[in-house]
């Protein structure tokens, strides 16, 4: 028996409906127009987002954007524009794969407070308790420029505490070809003398994060990049989420540009163009935007996602507390307020006015940013490859995003 021509029609345009999110490269459920109403959102203000980015695309500042926008656990948006790689012109989608660079180190502070909640270590640990390398470690006394002239005993030696707020003084450089173990990077940090007194001043630092990338090697006994994948990226379903990223995923990593004189240049970046022999806990991390919102959104439930328990409450407010506003910054970071491993808006931001205080965030050198906000209860996502990192598109994200918040 034949169906009315309305009938069939009626079919098909339901069955696209269902197939649109597998057929963007998201998983089903992940957001539809009935999650906009209980994020208490409004879908004509979200629809800005892509369309504003896609003028960004069309401009030539950047290849192409995946956005991630939920409140109240519901993916209310999950948008992806422009080009993956330019060359090609492949698509961006939904679940490409971006370098997340410094958005590792929420990562790291975590596998580090898990450590801490199974009565492995102690924050106010001495890191020489864990690393004997740091033994001994000194203090520069005086320098001309780049160059110490004296070095002096520190007061006392740095703590796990000093490395997850950024005020350790740890000096080092971390080598972009990581072709060293952690164990060789963290001796390496520990023949520098520090740059200042412990606990003194806020100096952002990639070598801190590395070297506590060791001290999870060695108090949990097993490589790094297995401990984060047992205890974190696994129990989340964080199936995208790599330190090494597996071949058969190279086709779907978004390629890395530099803004040059108003054009768009591929640019060498090792983390995405050649396997690496060793991981970088302070940058090193791939993901998607949808492994990522699990894991912010198990932060902002308060160390819970899906019954998978990976923190307790008290170690997310202590993560997420401001513990360094009242000292005294060495260089220019994006927010001096850190807990660990999140900047923390402790007053409000000009570029990103919405904002809510207590929010925090983190950002990556190659354009990834993400934003929890807490009284909002919102989890927002913007990630792209291209140097420089912050410039207006991320801000104008954001703000479209809070915007669209009707309830």
């Amino acid at each position: 028996m034949r169906r009315p021509l309305m009938v069939v029609l009626c079919c098909v345009v339901a069955g696209l409906m269902i197939m649109a999110p597998m057929l963007s490269g998201q998983s089903p459920g992940d957001t539809s127009t009935a999650n906009v109403a209980k994020a208490g959102m409004d879908a004509e203000r979200l629809a800005r987002i892509p369309a504003r980015m896609q003028e960004f695309v069309d401009k030539g500042t950047i290849a192409g954007a995946v956005m991630l926008v939920a409140r109240h656990g519901v993916v209310a948006s999950l948008e992806a524009v422009g080009y993956q790689d330019l060359d090609s012109k492949k698509p961006m989608r939904t679940d490409t794969i971006f370098a997340i660079a410094s958005m590792t180190k929420s990562l790291t502070a975590t596998g580090v407070m898990v450590l801490l909640e199974n009565g492995r270590l102690l924050l106010s640990d001495p890191v020489e308790k864990h690393l004997p390398e740091f033994r001994g470690q000194m203090l520069v006394d005086q320098r001309d420029g780049d160059k110490v002239l004296a070095v002096k005993k520190p007061s006392r030696p740095i703590t796990i505490w000093d490395l997850l707020t950024h005020t350790s003084g740890v000096r080092g450089v971390w080598d972009s070809r990581r072709d060293k173990t952690l164990a060789d990077t963290a001796r390496d940090f520990a023949r520098e003398p520090l740059d200042f007194e412990p606990g003194t001043k806020f100096s952002y630092s990639n070598a801190g994060y590395g070297t506590l990338g060791r001290i999870i090697e060695v108090v949990s006994g097993q490589s790094y990049e297995v401990f984060m994948e047992e205890r974190v990226f696994r129990p989340l379903g964080m199936k995208d989420t790599f330190h090494f990223l597996p071949p058969e995923k190279y086709n779907r990593i978004a390629t890395v540009y530099s803004l040059e004189a108003g054009k768009l240049q591929k640019t060498p970046a090792p983390e995405t163009t050649t396997p690496q022999k060793y991981v970088s806990p302070s940058g090193g991390c791939y993901s998607t935007a949808y492994d990522l919102f699990a894991f912010y959104q198990m932060v902002l439930n308060g160390g819970t996602y899906k019954g998978v328990r990976i923190l307790s409450r008290a170690a997310v407010e202590v993560m997420t507390t401001d513990h360094t506003g009242d000292l005294p910054v060495v260089g220019t970071p994006l927010s001096r307020d850190y807990g660990f491993g999140w900047n923390v808006v402790r007053q409000p931001l000009a570029r990103t006015p919405f904002l809510s205080i207590g929010s925090y965030f983190h950002g990556g050198e190659t354009g990834t940013f993400d934003w929890i906000d807490p009284k909002k209860d919102s989890v927002t996502l913007f990630l792209i490859q291209r140097y420089p990192s912050m410039m207006e598109e991320a801000p104008l994200f954001l703000t479209l995003a809070a915007a669209a918040i009707v309830d």
